[in-house]
């Protein structure tokens, strides 16, 4: 690789040249969010449209789509007025029924400012919409420009297989959270079925004849959680034996993401993280990640060289505060600065957390400049050259899993963990709400498999899922110990039993249990989950149909209508494979999927 950083370089604009066109792009899919999906032109698209919620453009032509850009953005060209393009975007969300009235004007007033002023030092015009919109058919979208960051001239070292733990070696207990979302304003009796993207709330009315109405403890739907759902966790997890640590990698919030301030925001990374505490107790150290939920606008995360009201210092700031009891000063240096850090765990193991937002194509700030945010990257690769050189193994923990980066944030991310493959010992995401992982292969030869991201079920139900946690079984404290993971299991909260007690009418369980669905190793013959084992696994899948829908169940933790068959489990299958993004695009486009699957595998509120 070419061992030159090569910076972005964006053209000057006009301040509204485009700026339309991007609203429309990077903001209609928030709104779309609670509209029913139109059935996609190929069926097997469903699996992966159902939990990652987008706007539905492919019934849109390539030729009306550029044509609809083309004449919005001519009609603001020489509107220099900050007001009207704002308003023309709200109309234009009501015209297209994206969602009604309120919530199109509330969305447009909250991104207003920041979208504007990230906008204006960067362009979309109707080719390159559409082509992110419908997908490659429709043209070119490269605004994000390659880059690469550099490796130190140290040779790798050579590569030794990892093998079992003699019997009886110690293992560590991990907790594992990702993806609460609690809702303040969730209310059980409402309507699970309501026109907004967010359902199950104080505002969502009253059920109709024949629809669904809130749970007390959780819904099946577009529905978040309410906050005794989340104690209740805690207080089965505090009760179900002691954690060696916890890793927590973020979203906090509801889904309400029209509708949020930077007050809100804090108090809930607040009142959630002290809850954590105090549940788990004073010994249990947690390692959080940031989440794209945690600002508002949601996923908008300035890097460092935006200054003032408009960075997120107040948000990394109360981070700081709130996790200074779980991490040392030097740690809250760098999550003060950028959303990220790494501490030493344990004698011979150390966590690097990320700041995935920094790789996010949501994330609008990137339109100014996408070359490695933050220099994190280049940092992360600092810290992995230090922990070899020291004979440490490290966990990367994180909020999105790389596969579903910018292309060239995921490429760079790749190639790191292909160099550091013998110091990275365990890769952690969440963000999809969903139970599965994606492989990383030998970069030579993209057969021997060498790492996994593990990507943990979600806490909340959103959407039409039991709540969940994960537990991993970590190779434990001993000389020589891998810090691989040898197990893991997941536990959920079956919504279908505890919001009915037996035998009381409409009466929820008081103090539900959360149940085990699964242990990995039980549930699919293998000795350890090793990246070989997943490896073998992913054969499985492909060979013998029971295994891989006994996976699609788990995957959507014990709540699934149907299975997976023909195309969407071809299509998954390419999902679990790719741990690069461009990999994801290539076995999409190989299969006659025209980028429709990689396009909605990374377009997300999750």
């Amino acid at each position: 690789m070419t061992p030159a950083v090569r910076a972005m370089r964006l053209p000057a604009v006009p301040p509204t040249s485009g700026l339309l066109t991007g609203f429309l792009v990077l903001l209609l899919p928030l709104l779309a969010s609670g509209l029913p999906a139109h059935t996609p032109e190929n069926p097997g698209l469903v699996f992966i449209e159902q939990n990652r919620v987008g706007f539905n453009w492919r019934n849109v032509s390539c030729s009306m789509c550029k044509a609809a850009f083309t004449i919005l953005d001519v009609a603001l060209l020489t509107d220099s007025n900050e007001e009207r393009v704002a308003r023309a975007f709200g109309e234009a969300c009501i015209r297209l029924h994206l969602a009604d009235e309120q919530v199109c004007r509330q969305i447009t007033e909250l991104f207003r400012d920041d979208f504007i002023r990230a906008l204006q030092q960067s362009v979309l015009w109707p080719s390159e919409a559409c082509a992110m919109l419908i997908g490659p058919s429709c043209g070119n979208f490269d605004i994000y420009a390659p880059w690469n960051i550099t490796l130190p001239k140290v040779p790798k070292p050579p590569v030794t297989p990892p093998s079992p733990p003699k019997p009886g070696s110690p293992q560590s207990r991990v907790l594992f959270l990702t993806d609460i979302h609690w809702d303040k304003e969730y209310q059980a009796g409402s309507s699970a079925d309501c026109k907004d993207p967010l359902c199950c709330r104080k505002d969502s009315g009253s059920p109709s004849w024949r629809r669904r109405q809130a749970g007390y403890w959780g819904t099946y739907s577009k529905c978040d959680l309410p906050l005794r759902t989340v104690e209740n966790l805690l207080e089965n997890a505090a009760g179900a034996g002691s954690w060696d640590w916890v890793y927590w990698t973020g979203d906090i919030p509801a889904h309400n993401v029209w509708a949020q301030t930077r007050k809100q925001q804090l108090s809930e990374l607040s009142v959630i993280s002290r809850l954590i505490h105090k549940h788990l107790g004073p010994n249990v150290t947690v390692y959080p990640a940031v989440g794209n939920h945690e600002s508002t606008p949601v996923n908008s995360f300035p890097p460092p060289f935006v200054h003032g009201n408009r960075s997120s210092s107040w948000l990394y700031d109360t981070m700081a505060e709130e996790w200074s009891a779980w991490l040392p000063e030097e740690a809250l240096k760098t999550l003060r600065y950028g959303g990220f850090y790494t501490v030493k765990v344990r004698p011979g193991l150390r966590v690097v957390s990320l700041n995935m937002n920094f790789c996010a194509r949501e994330n609008f700030w990137l339109m100014v400049n996408s070359t490695d945010p933050a220099n994190q990257l280049q940092w992360l690769v600092h810290i992995l050259q230090t922990s070899e050189e020291q004979g440490e193994k490290v966990h990367i923990i994180g909020h999105i899993p790389p596969g579903l980066c910018l292309s060239s944030w995921s490429w760079n991310y790749y190639h790191i963990v292909n160099r550091y493959e013998s110091t990275i010992a365990g890769q952690f995401f969440g963000h999809t709400h969903l139970d599965e992982f994606q492989m990383f292969y030998d970069e030579r030869t993209m057969s021997r498999p060498l790492g996994v991201a593990f990507i943990a079920p979600s806490v909340t139900t959103y959407i039409n899922l039991n709540p969940g946690y994960r537990v991993y079984y970590v190779d434990g404290d001993y000389p020589g110990s891998s810090r691989l993971v040898l197990d893991h299991e997941t536990y959920i909260l079956n919504l279908t039993k505890v919001n009915h007690a037996p035998g009381i009418t409409l009466s929820p369980e008081q103090n539900p249990k959360w149940t085990l669905l699964y242990r990995a190793t039980e549930a699919y013959g293998l000795s350890t989950l090793f990246p070989s084992d997943y490896d073998k696994l992913m054969q499985a899948f492909i060979k013998d149909d029971r295994v891989f829908q006994r996976f699609w169940y788990f995957r959507h933790k014990g709540h699934v209508s149907e299975p997976c068959k023909e195309t969407c489990k071809t299509s998954l299958l390419c999902f679990l494979r790719s741990g690069r993004y461009d990999e994801l695009e290539q076995c999409d486009l190989f299969n006659g999927y025209k980028g429709n699957m990689a396009r909605a595998a990374r377009k997300t509120l999750c």
